[in-house]
């Protein structure tokens, strides 16, 4: 298991809610492969990665919705190649991360 995982469960035992990210489909290039997790508490403290710059931030705020409504959240991030590096996706890469509450 994973770090990040064993972090994920070590928080929710702990009695944090918990929101677990994971990249779930890259095309092109994409900074963190698929399998790639972020975890969020209550919060809004993290580990793990799932692309970095901006799309950890909306994935971060997408999660607190996750942990307050307890619905799961597939998210699609892409960009074009001109504006790839601000949002932390080099190459006009593009990704799925799938959002969801541990129970």
């Amino acid at each position: 298991m994973s770090s990040t995982l064993q972090t994920a469960l070590d928080w929710h035992d702990a009695g944090r809610d918990v929101a677990l990210a994971t990249v779930v489909e890259t095309w092109g290039s994409a900074p963190v492969p698929v399998g790639g997790h972020l975890i969020i508490d209550e919060e809004g403290n993290f580990a793990g990665s799932v692309s970095g710059g901006c799309v950890e931030a909306e994935v971060i705020a997408r999660a607190e919705d996750v942990i307050a409504s307890g619905t799961p959240q597939l998210l699609e991030f892409g960009v074009d190649n001109e504006t790839a590096w601000g949002v932390g996706l080099a190459c006009g890469g593009r990704i799925r991360v799938f959002v969801e509450k541990l129970g």
